[in-house]
């Protein structure tokens, strides 16, 4: 890589690019949304078994979560730009074969082809950034537009679902997608001009890329596996051994090869590894939250799709507010680990509260206040986790360490949609099988049994929430960005990289 003095030159076309860079990230945060509101009736129209519905999302985050690390390194040797506007053209023809599915197996397969071009797109969109924004006030508000999009597209793309699924077909909100990517890729391709001593030319990691991806499969996939076949069947614990076996190989092979996919110095500084393993544990509890709460309002409540979609509107609210109010307001002048260990027990503390959800419990009364309370948590944690993320980590490795972000976040939610999916299964199929006797009426039985199942999955996310806090009281221990310390913790010692960088993300 190049000195930063290299590239200093700011690129007069960068603030138009950021429009069509922040219409792919729209694109890509309305996706994830949307296809939540609108699961309940893709399922019932392709016929997919409740067992397998969690692949819906599982399956996106998963190709996503493991090929990221791949994108971001193709990126730095094939050319951002090039790999950004393959990326959205691959996410559009993914996004018109989910559309036009018409099985199991291909909607499936469409969400993880989406995924593996997100893969692409995401390191990509965040790098161009990164090497077209130089000035540090202009790189901060470059970042802060796009954070603000993260945050403000989830919210429309719960309503846009909502409205798409009930008034159109659930099929549309594949196909929202395609002019979405189109006018962003034709944008790209006109403005986006990359600066020529940009790329990083070191050779690809062929052995750390399919170490790392296998075993990323291999974990989500014995999660999955969990649910139908039980957590003692041969295949699931063969899943886990296997993971085990392929990650810590991937390791290995990271600390011995001349151009490492992921240089270990990213994951081995405390508090780059804090953040990343908190981050992922408060990821696992909220995608699984997203799934059960959609289901609830959709199946016990009666909501339909549109009235879903306003209804998660306090926890985007409570996100928003919690990262642009709370977080960034305060990060200047408190340490991150009392930002992040204090917000994700606002959002343990909410979660707590749909632990007492039942058939007749109040929205206003109950999953309101609980919804505000996670996305101010979530969303007051989140914004010291993203700038302390990539903090003073040398600036040929800040692609891979915001790749190693997103990575945390995606494999987190693959995880957590799996094992919270599990639980849930588990408890309802007991609460049937204890209460089928004396029932009278077998689908209240059926609601209760999914309520059950639900509030059971919610009390492990509690848990994981105030591990993720733990983590982050005890791991971070650098002092406020600024004041001097966080560069001398940094495990590179070298100054710069992309530490202005500060983007809210919101869990999908």
């Amino acid at each position: 890589m190049p000195k930063s003095a290299d590239i200093s030159v700011p690129d007069p076309s960068r603030w138009k690019a950021l429009v069509f860079i922040a219409v792919a990230q729209l694109m890509v945060v309305l996706d994830a949304t949307i296809v939540n509101i609108a699961l309940p009736t893709a399922q019932q129209d392709l016929g997919i078994s409740d067992a397998n519905r969690q692949w819906v999302i599982t399956a996106y985050a998963l190709a996503f979560g493991g090929l990221l690390l791949f994108g971001g390194r193709i990126a730095d040797l094939w050319g951002r730009k090039r790999t950004f506007i393959v990326g959205l053209l691959g996410f559009a023809a993914a996004s018109a074969l989910g559309g036009a599915a018409t099985s199991e197996a291909l909607l499936l397969g469409s969400r993880a082809l989406q995924g593996a071009f997100g893969a692409l797109l995401a390191p990509a969109a965040l790098s161009l950034l990164a090497v077209m924004f130089t000035d540090a006030k202009e790189r901060a508000k470059a970042f802060g537009i796009y954070g603000a999009i993260a945050g403000g597209g989830g919210a429309v793309g719960l309503i846009l679902g909502g409205f798409l699924t009930e008034y159109l077909n659930w099929r549309w909100t594949f196909f929202v997608n395609i002019p979405f990517a189109i006018v962003a890729a034709v944008g790209a391709y006109l403005v986006i001009r990359e600066p020529e001593g940009a790329r990083n030319r070191s050779s690809l990691d062929i052995p750390g890329v399919v170490l790392s991806t296998l075993g990323l499969v291999a974990l989500v996939y014995g999660f999955t596996r969990a649910e139908s076949a039980g957590w003692s069947d041969s295949l699931t614990v063969g899943m886990f051994v296997a993971s085990v076996v392929l990650l810590a190989g991937f390791v290995v092979t990271e600390a011995k090869v001349k151009s490492p996919l992921l240089p270990l110095r990213v994951l081995t500084e405390r508090n780059r590894g804090g953040v990343y393993l908190s981050l992922g544990l408060a990821i696992i509890a909220m995608f699984g939250l997203f799934l059960f709460l959609t289901f609830y309002l959709q199946v016990v409540k009666g909501y339909s799709p549109v009235r879903t979609g306003f209804a998660f509107l306090p926890m985007i609210a409570g996100m928003i507010t919690g990262s642009t109010q709370i977080g960034a307001r305060l990060m200047t002048r408190v340490p991150p680990r009392l930002l992040m260990g204090p917000g994700f027990l606002v959002a343990a503390t909410g979660m707590l509260m749909l632990t007492q959800l039942e058939i007749g419990s109040s929205y206003a009364g109950l999953i309101l206040p609980a919804q505000v309370l996670l996305g101010l948590g979530m969303g007051t944690a989140f914004m010291p986790a993203m700038s302390l993320a990539t903090h003073g980590v040398n600036p040929a490795d800040a692609g891979v360490a915001s790749a190693m972000v997103n990575t945390s976040q995606q494999v987190g939610g693959a995880i957590g949609t799996a094992l919270l999916n599990t639980i849930a299964a588990s408890a309802t199929t007991a609460y049937v099988t204890s209460h089928a006797a004396g029932a009278a009426n077998p689908k209240l039985l059926e609601l209760q049994a999914m309520v059950h199942g639900f509030s059971s999955a919610i009390w492990w996310a509690v848990g994981i929430l105030v591990s993720a806090a733990a983590i982050a009281f005890t791991l971070i221990n650098t002092g406020r960005p600024g004041a001097g310390s966080v560069t001398a913790a940094s495990g590179d010692g070298i100054e710069g990289g992309i530490d202005e960088i500060k983007v809210p993300v919101v869990a999908h």
